[in-house]
């Protein structure tokens, strides 16, 4: 009788390519000022934001993840066939099943054999991703890995919500996995605080339609938070969690040239940054400055622009942190990769069309 065989696994990962795509409108903050009863002034001092990207109605998240994974699968130089699997992490995909990953997958010529599915873990759902996808890499599971994180959260946002509406903006970035004989991606620190998890919420749920006597009475379901409580998890909380990454990566704070958390405003990212006692010439992330708050996207997004701009180069050591609803985080030490594809910019030329059922179609 033939024993049980496996595939033979690697002993490392890394990441080898990242790509975004941003929404295609350029929100100002007097844009919003009207709805939210508030200025320019009053925006800057509590976030850091000037302007966000929000996506046309026309443009769907599938859109901007699709442009993003072809544009990381383009700077790999893996073809998408080879992707042995893909992790698409969202919470704005607008199907209960199928998910987005399969999908994808599709779009961008994945083989059928590719493993696909969804993560929804907020705003740390990215950096979940990059930790199961390492996993699978260094088990044997999986050779090469796609991983997405896209939102768009203008569907999900009330123009004068007070909390979070003015923060939030639509894009996608993506990154590929491969084998390595070296370290590319640390050990990850993650976990979740329940005690803690409707500080980021829904204003209510799908049953509420289900159940309602009339399910036009009932409000399309926004974006909200208890503001005070995240910024002081944060700021006193987070670094810890972002410190354990660093330690399980046999590192110091001032090992890490780069660090990218999650963009959710300025005022949070640098209060972390200062906590974890980074060297002063190490490189902070602030994307969320024209960006806005993208949620799953932007961890991969702010990494896609500080390579683009020549900020951060490959090879550096970056810290990820991503946290958000659930009060979910996750974080892992990495080495930056070289190659970054597209300009971060959405272009719905380059992608496939669009049916009036918004499905993606082939492209002429």
């Amino acid at each position: 009788m033939t024993g049980i065989s496996y595939r033979r696994p690697s002993s490392y990962s890394r990441l080898i390519g990242v790509g975004g795509a941003r929404g295609d409108r350029i929100v100002s903050n007097d844009d919003l000022a009207e709805a939210l009863e508030r200025d320019d002034d009053w925006i800057r001092r509590r976030t850091g934001i000037v302007t966000r990207r929000h996506a046309s109605r026309e443009v769907l998240v599938q859109h901007l993840a699709e442009q993003a994974a072809r544009a990381a699968l383009d700077a790999s130089g893996v073809p998408a066939g080879e992707m042995d699997v893909i992790i698409v992490s969202t919470v704005t995909w607008m199907q209960m099943t199928p998910g987005m990953a399969p999908l994808i997958g599709e779009r961008v010529g994945a083989s059928p054999s590719a493993a696909a599915y969804d993560v929804n873990a907020g705003c740390a759902g990215f950096c979940y991703a990059i930790a199961q996808a390492d996993a699978m890499i260094r088990s044997g599971l999986a050779r090469h890995a796609l991983v997405v994180g896209a939102e768009k959260l203008v569907d999900f946002t009330d123009p004068t919500e007070r909390t979070i509406s003015f923060i939030l903006g639509d894009g996608a970035g993506a990154v590929v996995l491969g084998p390595s004989d070296t370290p590319g991606v640390g050990p990850t620190v993650w976990g979740s605080d329940g005690r803690k998890g409707d500080a980021i919420r829904t204003t209510h749920d799908w049953l509420e339609y289900k159940y309602a006597d009339d399910f036009r009475d009932v409000p399309w379901p926004t974006a909200e938070q208890d503001g005070p409580t995240i910024f002081r998890w944060a700021t006193s909380v987070a670094p810890h969690f972002a410190a354990q990454a660093i330690e399980a990566a046999g590192l110091t704070p001032a090992d890490i040239d780069v660090f990218i958390p999650h963009q959710a405003n300025l005022r949070i990212v640098e209060t972390m940054a200062h906590t974890l006692g980074l060297r002063e010439d190490a490189v902070i992330a602030r994307d969320v400055i024209d960006t806005g708050n993208t949620s799953g996207a932007s961890v991969p997004l702010a990494m896609e622009r500080l390579l683009r701009e020549g900020t951060a180069h490959g090879g550096q050591t970056a810290l990820l942190f991503g946290f958000g609803a659930g009060l979910c985080y996750a974080s892992q030490v990495v080495e930056l990769p070289a190659a970054v594809g597209g300009d971060g910019e959405y272009h719905a030329a380059a992608l496939t069309t669009v049916s009036e059922s918004g499905a993606l179609v082939a492209g002429e």
